[in-house]
């Protein structure tokens, strides 16, 4: 028989996208044989990249040392396949690491540029970086400057800004970070298209998710808007309206301007590693979900990447979710089939709890979806 492809996001703050998989397959293989069934964690450039990308090559493993979101030194790991890196910036510069009272005022990506350099050390010459769940908001300069960029203030002395200083810089010099990136191939891979300042930007949008208060959101966005003018100003690049650069607090930003990067969606990025295409060709269905189904499902993150290839393939999309959207439109357009809900989330349960009870609910509308391809394959 055909596969089924079973390929789903995390539900947010409940399962791993490897957690999901583990319950439905588990549920499915009660009416398909275990042989056709397919998996594919999905990772969206955060915490558990590394390990998705290491599932499907052969890559290694790798630590080095490097700073913290504090400049505090400590070990990370990212994983090397060929002369390919990736690295995610939660590795070094991620808001689950201590301590809990650091905010994206002082915290920098110095440490990510250290892991490139790493790296490049080791004789890689692509740089895949997952820019989910970072706490800072420094634009890339820490990064840019762990690469030997130099940020000079208006006495003329050099610094590493991070978020509350961006607006000091009067001078950049990327020269010595052009030799070193030379032949050096730089990829973000971000699931959001949010400009770098502004109301939909980096620091209104996420530094409140940082620690941010309202005083320090404001002084923050008036950071980025100078830090825009100052690259466009030194380096004659406009960053200000680049779709995708306010990722990562700016760093996708900074990606394009201080390393000539590009910024491609994490989404895409596994696809084209997995060859799903070619998946597609031998599969009757492919079932893919996230914690909830709404228009930004929709607009461009993991759901709809998934639906715009499979549709091509005339392969029906079936989605597990949490909750849908009332009065969502769209669906049909993705080739999604059916939509199967496992029911809202009382907020008011202990963690534990909702933990628990999330994970029966899904595994009992796994067992529903079961009976409803088995009707059909």
């Amino acid at each position: 028989m055909k596969k089924v492809i079973i390929i789903p996001d995390s539900f947010k703050g409940t399962m791993t996208s490897l957690e999901v998989i583990e319950i439905i397959k588990n549920r499915l293989s009660a009416y398909f044989e275990e042989d056709s069934l397919v998996t594919i964690p999905i990772a969206d450039g955060g915490e558990g990249t590394v390990d998705c990308f290491m599932r499907f090559t052969d890559a290694a493993r790798v630590s080095a040392r490097a700073a913290g979101p504090l400049m505090k030194p400590m070990t990370a790991h990212y994983a090397i396949f060929g002369e390919t890196a990736i690295i995610e910036t939660a590795s070094v510069a991620g808001y689950a690491l201590p301590p809990a009272s650091k905010t994206p005022l002082d915290t920098t990506t110095y440490g990510v540029g250290e892991l490139i350099r790493d790296a490049i050390s080791r004789g890689c010459r692509k740089i895949i970086l997952g820019l989910g769940g970072s706490c800072t908001n420094d634009a890339g300069a820490g990064l840019a400057a762990a690469l030997g960029t130099k940020f000079v203030d208006q006495a003329g002395a050099a610094f590493i800004p991070t978020g509350k200083n961006l607006g000091a810089v009067r001078q950049i010099d990327v020269s010595e970070t052009r030799d070193l990136l030379s032949g050096v191939q730089i990829i973000g891979m971000c699931d959001v298209t949010n400009p770098l300042y502004g109301d939909h930007g980096a620091a209104k949008v996420f530094a409140p998710q940082k620690g941010a208060s309202e005083q320090d959101v404001a002084l923050l966005d008036k950071q980025l808007v100078l830090f825009s003018q100052a690259i466009r100003r030194c380096l004659r690049i406009d960053v200000s309206t680049l779709k995708g650069g306010g990722a990562a607090g700016g760093m996708g930003a900074g990606i394009v301007a201080f390393l000539q990067g590009s910024l491609l969606s994490g989404i895409d990025l596994i696809l084209d590693l997995v060859d799903f295409e070619s998946l597609l060709e031998a599969s009757s269905y492919v079932i893919t979900g996230e914690g909830k189904l709404d228009s930004q499902s929709l607009g461009g993150k993991v759901i709809a990447g998934i639906g715009r290839r499979a549709r091509e393939k005339h392969v029906p999309v079936i989605i597990v979710t949490g909750e849908q959207e009332k009065g969502l439109t769209g669906l049909e357009a993705l080739g999604i089939q059916a939509v199967f809900e496992t029911g809202k989330l009382d907020p008011d349960k202990p963690l534990s709890e909702l933990l628990s009870s999330c994970r029966t609910a899904l595994a009992d509308t796994a067992d529903a979806l079961g009976q409803y391809l088995r009707r059909r394959i």
